[in-house]
């Protein structure tokens, strides 16, 4: 597994506060199987001009020495959208050292224009990755088709598949219509992983949509290669049917006796 989204990168954020920290979640992720983590600090599209590049990469070259060769660790960024028109084609700004930008919204309210900032991003020649968009009041499927079709990537939290209430019900309305590119741990040095939503994706009998969720299209955005459509997943084929199928089959029983 490829996770894209982590703030591991030591105290610089509100994810992990020191490296002796990060270095144990990140061996627990590789125990997990995952084998690439991208660190990447918030950072506002306004002050994008004065990201401390420099000194996150030293942060990283220091945890890596702690971490060794696995996982494999990429700089990046987590970048707000605060303003409407930016400038975010320096590479320093980049995931992992490709064409991609992972950027979010405010979590109150998309902006009126947040389409049209996706569009001016694809017209700098990035691909804009929308982190958690389940996250945001008023973004809708539609709203996810426009952005889909102007080449934006998808990112939805693993996490967010697994709870309850109207983020993970719009999470996993994303997953039926197929509109998530790629799944994502946003761990802060926490316990948050791929591996227990892609355990989740084979129990409901989605393990192909896992495996191009966690590892094939993490993979070729990293390398810039166009991403595999997810196909739509069929929760009534999953868990849910095997549950009414013991439910159901249970009354029977109890009625013929």
């Amino acid at each position: 597994m490829i996770d894209v989204h982590t703030h591991l990168l030591p105290g610089v954020d509100d994810g992990s506060p020191a490296a002796e920290h990060s270095a144990v979640v990140l061996a627990r992720m590789a125990g997990q199987g995952v084998t690439h983590v991208v660190c990447k600090p918030h950072l506002r599209a306004s002050r994008a001009a004065e990201a401390p590049c420099e000194d996150h990469l030293r942060l990283l070259d220091a945890l890596r020495v702690l971490t060794g060769p696995s996982p494999v660790l990429f700089p990046g960024w987590e970048i707000m959208l605060d303003v409407s028109a930016v400038d975010l084609s320096a590479p320093v700004l980049s995931l992992g050292g490709s064409q991609a930008r992972l950027v979010e919204f405010p979590r109150r309210g998309l902006p009126v224009d947040a389409t049209e900032q996706l569009l001016r991003l694809r017209m700098c020649g990035v691909v804009p990755v929308v982190a958690h968009p389940e996250r945001y009041s008023g973004c809708t499927i539609d709203t996810l088709l426009a952005w889909r079709e102007l080449g934006a990537v998808i990112q939805c939290d693993a996490f967010a598949l697994l709870g309850a209430g109207p983020t993970t019900s719009f999470a996993r309305s994303m997953l039926e219509h197929g509109l998530v590119d790629i799944l994502a741990s946003d761990n802060h040095g926490d316990r948050r992983s791929l591996s227990a939503a892609n355990q989740w994706m084979e129990e409901i009998g989605a393990k192909e949509q896992g495996h191009v969720l966690t590892l094939e299209n993490p993979q070729r955005l990293l390398a810039d290669r166009p991403l595999v459509p997810v196909a739509p997943v069929r929760f009534e084929n999953g868990v849910v049917a095997r549950l009414k199928s013991l439910l159901f089959g249970r009354r029977e029983r109890v009625d013929e006796s």
